[in-house]
């Protein structure tokens, strides 16, 4: 059967023609004019993929998309005809797995939602152990948890998915590109701070000591890597 696609999108013109176009692309095609419609749908057709605009009337696309990440990983598209670093930052830490800036086309729109699918499908084929020993770090992969010395350490939605990544990929040196790519699912070229900052977020949360880290450490003018102990 082909995937569900939610379009939460106050403008009725747009929304009209995402649909359409979607439609027209193969995929099924739910749609919301609300935050709260958008909630009542969600929660009533499962969709496996939300484009979630961010201006919207009843509850802010932030808040439904906060609600959504915290009761499934289902992919979440933000759509805004905002461009500003702020709001990508704040809608990409909510969990956004990718950002589209208004206007967009719809051929560009259609590859990223491709994109973002396979991106799961390769996940699902690299599966790892739900539970994976990091020596007094333990990562719950399937309850999206990371514990040190047993006791859970609280980490922001995309600290984990980065963590994940990384774990996924031990002992291989990543890029920033190439985890802006496969973590935040969009092309953030030049914006790589990103995830700098996220990697001292997670040092922090993991390493017995930051500033000399054991488990993720930088390759100088590449990227990082995680060693096992």
């Amino acid at each position: 059967m082909a995937r569900l696609i939610l379009v939460v999108e106050d403008e009725p013109t747009l929304r009209e023609t995402l649909s359409e176009a979607l439609e027209a692309d193969g995929f099924r095609v739910t749609a919301a004019a609300d935050g709260r419609a958008a909630l009542d749908r969600f929660r009533s057709d499962r969709p496996d993929l939300v484009l979630l605009d961010l201006m919207l009337p009843e509850i802010s696309g932030i808040d439904v998309c906060r609600i959504i990440r915290a009761e499934s990983p289902v992919p979440i598209i933000m759509l805004t005809a905002r461009g500003s670093e702020v709001d990508k930052v704040v809608g990409l830490e909510l969990g956004a797995d990718d950002y589209v800036t208004k206007p967009f086309s719809l051929r560009e729109l259609s590859a990223r939602i491709r994109a973002v699918f396979r991106r799961g499908e390769q996940a699902a084929a690299t599966a790892m152990p739900p539970m994976l020993d990091l020596g007094t770090v333990q990562v719950d992969l399937a309850g999206h948890r990371i514990l040190r010395d047993g006791a859970e350490v609280p980490v922001k939605p995309k600290v984990f998915e980065l963590l994940a990544f990384l774990v996924r990929h031990q002992g291989q040196v990543v890029t920033r590109d190439q985890i802006l790519e496969l973590v935040w699912g969009y092309d953030y070229a030049g914006e790589t701070r990103t995830v700098d900052v996220h990697v001292h977020w997670l040092r922090a949360a993991i390493e017995s000591d930051p500033a000399r880290p054991l488990l993720i450490q930088t390759i100088r003018g590449v990227g990082y890597v995680l060693r096992r102990p």
